[in-house]
């Protein structure tokens, strides 16, 4: 007979790994694995937790596998039309955050560029509610589950349909731009690595070197930043000093960046 126990100790899998798919398969919390680690399954838990195993050893992401992940405090749903949010982008949060709590307005006005999940707007949003957030994506598929997170966690985003600032219509002008772009260069190793063989490509890379996405995010910001508007961007861990370079190109002041939990330069941005 099957217990909790069993599979933790033969699943072949990570704890962590093991421990949240049991929590998926049966619907029951850490401390409820805990408390009866060795209280017997039934037939059909059993082939519910070996599924999910199983597609956790052909590598595919538990966030996949569980439609779920925590970012900023809260849980965002997540599927194969998004990237999966990640710690290292908190940082890109907390510093539109940051600008927009600095600003001295009741029109303070926010824009997220290639949102996914939503997970950057809907938790800017929670975070500033008195501020206009606008989010955009070229993939209705993401903008769905952006739209069903900002819903179901009670966020008031506006979300457009188009690639970057395409989707925008009008004059309107934004004081924090964010964007998490593809920023990966097509040739690079880990596209056929660990997660990121599941993520959406399109999302990861933008089939040249990496910057060619923050090239035009940079160079299109002015018509939609307020004067004294400030842009930040995520990039990858080698390229800081190339979007540095790029903001101060068009003309961006107090330029820098800034590094996530890993102490990598994971953001970098300037003002207007």
């Amino acid at each position: 007979m099957h217990c909790v126990r069993d599979f933790l100790m033969q699943s072949g899998l990570a704890r962590v790994d093991a421990q949240v798919l049991l929590q998926h398969a049966l619907g029951v919390s850490r401390s409820w694995l805990i408390a009866h680690d060795t209280d017997p399954l039934s037939t059909d838990q059993v082939r519910l937790i070996e599924a999910c195993f199983q597609r956790r050893k052909a590598g595919e992401p538990v966030a996949y596998i569980v439609g779920e992940r925590e970012f900023m405090g809260h849980v965002f749903k997540v599927s194969p039309d998004v990237l999966i949010p990640r710690p290292d982008t908190e940082v890109l949060v907390e510093a539109a955050i940051h600008a927009l709590q600095g600003i001295q307005s009741d029109r303070k006005a926010f824009l997220d560029l290639g949102t996914g999940s939503g997970a950057i707007a809907v938790s800017v949003a929670l975070a500033c509610p008195e501020a206009k957030v606008v989010a955009t994506d070229a993939s209705p598929a993401a903008l769905r589950v952006a739209q069903e997170n900002a819903a179901r966690l009670g966020a008031r985003v506006e979300f457009y349909a188009g690639n970057w600032y395409h989707a925008l219509l009008g004059s309107q002008q934004f004081d924090v731009i964010v964007s998490n772009p593809p920023y990966i260069a097509s040739n690079d190793s880990h596209m056929v690595e660990g997660d990121l063989r599941f993520e959406p490509r399109q999302a990861l890379t933008d089939e040249t070197d990496g910057l060619q996405a923050i090239r035009h995010i940079v160079q299109d910001a002015h018509r939609w930043l307020k004067p004294g508007g400030t842009l930040w961007l995520e990039h990858g861990w080698d390229q800081a000093a190339a979007v540095r370079a790029l903001l101060e190109q068009s003309d961006f002041n107090r330029v820098e960046s800034r590094k996530d939990l890993a102490q990598i330069e994971r953001i970098s941005g300037g003002h207007l």
